[in-house]
């Protein structure tokens, strides 16, 4: 119990302290995982800890992460994902395995030994690569979507690589392994005659398909399959209905955890991917209504296990060896980035995918994956990679996984804030310039074009999804292509005589300096700027800009009012209500703007928090003095 204490305590406290000082540098959680895994690499070389069978533990965070994934994917997107599964994920698995086949045969490897490290190193991070788009806000972009397809049809391609990889053993390596099985088993026997033993030496694990025909195997796969989702349709909300009955928050996270471990458990009984049936069962249960409450029990686990997971891999880094061929290592891991880098950029260009979603797309799935290592344990289990190279691709696999990180800083410093579309999507000219500038044809965008046009007000409308774009011509609704963030674009929209400039773009950061831009070269514009939340108002504030929406603000406004409606009292009674918390809250967001500084964070800033706690206790009295002073004036102060 006590080791098990220490190990924990040492892998807790790397974690906590590693993780936030990374995030505070900007190089993401992922990254301060690793660091924290390096650091304590040599405690637990000490403490003679396994991190293999940690690692193996760990892994089972992806599954759960692949759970949640699907739980936010409905089955009629993932049908129409199915060209981009096909194309993209699998053009990029083919031809990456026959990348790495043909330079390992350059190097004079045999054309086996080149296809099963083709396989181990095809793959990508799925654990990496959507916790950082997640943690960016780019899993839904044309990047992150694309790169989501590749990931799944990866998870895909594992079963008939798994398949295959036996079939490329190496003769002698075969006949050298049985020996020492055959040693090794004489040894059981002799010293330990109850031990289990499936006569090769290792332990029996049990299995459905093993020793069964090839259609009896497929059948049975076939039969598991179903048997998900026929759960995930029929039995899944009589069973959360039973648990809710008992009103324990821990039988509702224990129920979720039975869910995704026995989903697990059958996918591997019957040779499939345990983290691509958990995203099965997530498709089938995306339209369930305990959707939400799956998502919010998994969720703090698979965290940890990620954590845990990163941890291990940069704990698994074997330095002595690293060091001995630092040259020869560190080539192969730059190498294996820029061929994989290479190969996804060119299927981005063949898929139309544009602008700086080519480079992420690229770049996000330039690394090996943790599949990767499964499938080394797997290929020298089965004689198919001498040790010698089996050792130096777990480093690569390692190495490329912890330079990830790395490359999605480049795109977000380097390439994002300063890439030019490509040529084949160029900004669209714009030919009439108006008085009224609109930035976004999304969700918010579009209601104000709607309305401006509506009212006879012509305005310019600038938009950089291709995709969004493709669908407005087909309603013949006029957007012009470009990024709006571009002062070259603003120019030719006419920004040096508009009269009012809406921004309605996504992110914070794009929409902040937008509006200071603005602000300091074109003064006499008027600015309307879409805000995040009530901390982005401030940054608005600070900047220049008068006329800030909060972008959920309104929409609050108009549910308090119904709610007040629904208890009872009349409409002007809770138009009045809503009102006075209106002209309250704005008295006080403008009292504490003037003491606000977004160099400063707001809890370090004396003045501002001042500012704000000095008016909370009054805020409050004169919020509940207005409502009663409305109630006496209409006549009545409670509802009937």
């Amino acid at each position: 119990m006590t080791d098990f204490l220490l190990l924990a305590f040492v892998f807790l406290t790397a974690g906590v302290l590693s993780v936030p000082i990374a995030s505070r540098l900007g190089l993401g959680s992922v990254l301060g995982y690793l660091i924290a895994g390096i650091l304590i690499s040599p405690i637990l070389t000490v403490l003679r800890v396994d991190v293999v069978s940690i690692q193996h533990f760990a892994e089972f965070g992806v599954v759960m992460m692949l759970f949640i994934v699907g739980l936010e994917l409905e089955p009629r997107k993932l049908w129409s994902m199915r060209a981009r599964l096909l194309g993209l994920g699998g053009g990029q698995v083919v031809l990456t395995v026959l990348a790495v086949t043909g330079v390992a045969m350059a190097f004079g490897q045999p054309w086996t030994i080149g296809l099963a490290a083709g396989f181990v190193l095809a793959l990508s991070s799925t654990a990496i690569v959507l916790q950082t788009l997640g943690e960016k806000g780019l899993l839904r972009s044309d990047g992150g979507q694309s790169s989501f397809s590749v990931l799944l049809a990866q998870d895909v391609a594992v079963i008939p690589m798994l398949a295959i990889i036996p079939l490329l053993a190496i003769p002698e390596l075969a006949d050298l392994g049985a020996h020492a099985a055959d040693l090794a088993h004489g040894s059981a026997s002799n010293g330990h005659a109850g031990a289990p033993s499936d006569g090769h030496g290792e332990n029996a694990s049990f299995s459905l398909v093993d020793g069964l025909p090839g259609w009896a195997a497929a059948l049975v796969t076939l039969l598991a399959i179903a048997a998900v989702i026929g759960a995930g349709s029929y039995l899944t909300s009589p069973i959360f209905r039973f648990i809710a009955a008992a009103q324990l928050r821990e039988l509702f996270v224990a129920t979720a955890l039975m869910i995704v471990v026995g989903i697990a458990l059958l996918m591997s009984l019957v040779g499939l991917s345990p983290a691509l049936g958990t995203f099965l069962a997530g498709v089938v249960l995306a339209n369930s209504e305990y959707r939400h409450e799956l998502e919010s029990d998994i969720d703090p686990f698979k965290g940890l296990l990620l954590g845990l997971f990163f941890m291990t891999v940069g704990a698994g880094i074997n330095f002595a060896l690293l060091f001995g061929s630092l040259l020869t290592i560190l080539g192969l891991t730059l190498g294996l980035i820029v061929l994989k880098a290479a190969i996804l950029f060119a299927l981005a260009v063949v898929f139309r995918i544009r602008g700086s979603d080519r480079w992420l797309f690229a770049l996000g799935l330039a690394q090996a994956g943790e599949f990767g290592f499964v499938l080394v344990n797997f290929t020298l289990a089965s004689a198919a990679l001498p040790p010698a190279i089996a050792d130096q691709l777990m480093l690569v696999v390692a190495l490329s996984m912890l330079l990830t990180p790395a490359l999605f800083i480049l795109y977000d410093k380097v390439i994002a804030p300063r890439y030019v579309p490509a040529d084949d999507t160029p900004m669209d000219e714009i030919e009439a310039a108006g008085d009224i500038i609109i930035a976004g044809h999304g969700r918010v965008g579009g209601i104000v074009s709607r309305v401006l046009r509506g009212a006879g007000l012509p305005c310019t409308v600038i938009d950089f999804s291709a995709r969004q774009l493709e669908m407005l011509k087909a309603f013949n609704i006029q957007v012009y292509y470009g990024d709006a963030t571009r002062p070259d674009m603003l120019h030719a929209a006419g920004i040096a005589k508009a009269k009012l400039f809406v921004i309605a773009i996504d992110g914070k950061a794009q929409i902040t300096e937008l509006v200071r831009y603005v602000h300091h070269h074109y003064p006499d514009c008027h600015v309307v700027a879409r805000a995040v939340d009530r901390n982005h108002v401030y940054d608005l504030w600070f900047e220049g800009c008068r006329d800030i929406i909060r972008e959920t603000y309104d929409s609050s406004l108009r549910m308090s009012r119904s709610a007040i409606e629904a208890l009872g009292y009349s409409r002007d009674q809770a138009e009045r209500m809503v009102a006075a918390f209106h002209d309250m809250d704005r008295e006080g967001m403008l009292a504490s703007a003037e003491h606000y500084d977004p160099a400063i964070p707001p809890t370090e800033n004396t003045a501002y928090m001042a500012a704000v706690i000095s008016r909370q206790e009054a805020w409050a009295r004169q919020l509940e003095e207005r409502m009663r002073s409305i109630m006496r004036e209409t006549g009545v102060e409670k509802p009937d």
